[in-house]
């Protein structure tokens, strides 16, 4: 974070300042900021964060010992460090990046980037951020930092010297968008789709579409809105974007799409397509296993061609990339039992596309084998949800269906019905009983997909077997 006097960070998170020591509210401050008292370096602000597992405030000690310089807090705590005192410290958080954002931004060349969608954020994020770091310093999220702690500790980390903030938005409710993308006002937004994810916690899919489309609302006026012109609800909202002087670019495969893909090939060494701007067409091999990433990367590319990179640039860059994130269609195990592992998240478009990417790329003598937990926050369409990923799994013939956890029975019962018995399909209660049951099972020539949402946590299953095959 840039540099600010204890007053300052007091008068905009309006707390009550409180300084030990040596200090005094000229003593400027500016490391990291965070609630983890772990990531704390010197001069770095820990944000005592209450929570329902545990309290922030029971680690301001830890995130002193580990140099943080001030603490924002609740409430006064027994430390030797000098402390703001505020209502709400995740709302001092939000303001604190609204303030630093704005003055970064006023000085320099700050551009912003939003990215939103039901899937797909991260992965476009990476592509994105890898883009334009030879552009110019860039900030984006680590991991999935798009919540309402994430967000603002993202915006947090630019200096006077950032030129690119990438900022992903996830949504837990309806007017989280419009509230986190509202503390930077993106020049730049992409909405990359609208599906099922999270649709239990908005009533239905078109509540979702509703949702992500505050992101151009709380966009700059006269900025660019890069939509993708494939889902009908996003290409829907460039009436939005039109009517809040915003110049629209669509990314896709149809027609209307001014960043196009076509030809595109799935196989075991990444996917292949051909890109297709402004009437000029470039070969793209993209490392990262699946078509439905092709989306994510034409997101990008249009994101940075609207940044000012060429397109030639764009995809050399991307191109460098070999997994987009750790637990998304990541590669591990050898060449004889090779595992995917994509228990990251999952709803059922990423789903869908991740038991069509394993069958794509397995050959005529090899086997798939689909290792598959529950797809959560999915509400009432969660029983018929499951239903069909359970369907796709036989109709796309994987040879190998392992359901793992009492809450995807369903997807189990669903591939019995569909005709995958005789133990093509097994149900098993747990990740051990799976890995026990695996590590038997599988043998030379497998395909291993593992995918469920993060909850589930089959993403340390995948780990394991990725381990076991290594």
């Amino acid at each position: 974070m840039i540099a600010l006097s204890l007053a300052e960070i007091a008068a905009i998170t309006g707390g009550d300042l409180r300084v030990v020591g040596d200090d005094t509210a000229e003593t400027a401050v500016g490391g990291v900021v965070d609630t983890d008292s772990r990531k704390m370096t010197p001069g770095g602000i820990f944000v005592a964060k209450p929570g329902a597992q545990t309290d922030g405030h029971r680690f301001v000690g830890a995130a002193v010992e580990n140099g943080a310089a001030l603490a924002l807090v609740e409430h006064v705590v027994d430390v030797a460090v000098s402390q703001i005192i505020v209502a709400d410290a995740v709302g001092a958080l939000a303001a604190l990046a609204r303030a630093v954002v704005a003055r970064v931004r006023a000085k320099g060349d700050l551009k912003i980037v939003g990215i939103t969608g039901s899937n797909g954020k991260t992965t476009t994020k990476n592509l994105l951020a890898r883009i334009l770091q030879d552009e110019g310093e860039t900030v984006a999220p680590i991991d999935s930092y798009n919540n309402e702690v994430g967000a603002p500790i993202t915006m947090l980390r630019v200096t006077d010297d950032t030129r690119f903030l990438v900022c992903e938005f996830g949504a837990a409710a309806p007017g989280a968008i419009a509230h986190l993308a509202g503390l930077v006002e993106p020049d730049v937004a992409v909405i990359l789709m609208v599906g099922l994810a999270h649709a239990g916690g908005f009533g239905g899919i078109e509540t979702t579409a509703k949702a992500k489309a505050e992101l151009i609302d709380a966009s700059r006026p006269g900025g660019i809105a890069v939509l993708n012109s494939d889902d009908p609800r996003v290409w829907a909202m460039r009436e939005a974007a039109e009517a809040h002087s915003m110049t629209v670019v669509g990314f896709g495969q149809g027609e209307s799409a001014e960043v196009r893909a076509s030809d595109v090939l799935v196989a075991a060494d990444g996917t292949r397509a051909r890109i297709t701007v402004d009437g000029e067409t470039h070969p793209l091999h993209l490392k990262v296993l699946g078509a439905h990433h092709i989306s994510n990367a034409l997101a990008a590319i249009a994101a940075s061609r609207a940044l000012g990179v060429s397109i030639e640039h764009a995809i050399a860059r991307i191109e460098t990339i070999e997994v987009a994130e750790r637990w998304r269609m990541q590669p591990m195990g050898n060449d004889s039992v090779r595992i995917i592992n994509d228990a990251y998240n999952a709803s059922p478009d990423s789903m869908a596309a991740a038991l069509r990417t394993l069958a794509q790329i397995t050959g005529p003598d090899e086997r798939t084998v689909a290792v598959l937990g529950a797809m959560s926050e999915l509400g009432e369409s969660a029983g018929e949800e499951h239903d069909r990923i359970g369907l796709l799994a036989v109709r796309l013939n994987i040879r190998r269906i392992v359901v793992v956890g009492p809450e995807a029975r369903r997807l189990y019962l669903s591939a019995v019905g569909e005709g995958s018995w005789d133990s093509e399909a097994v149900h098993l209660p747990d990740q051990d009983a799976a890995f026990e049951y695996l590590r038997t099972e599988l043998r030379d020539g497998d395909r291993v997909l593992v995918k469920s949402s993060n909850s589930v946590g089959l993403r340390h299953l995948g780990d394991r077997l990725g381990e076991l095959f290594s």
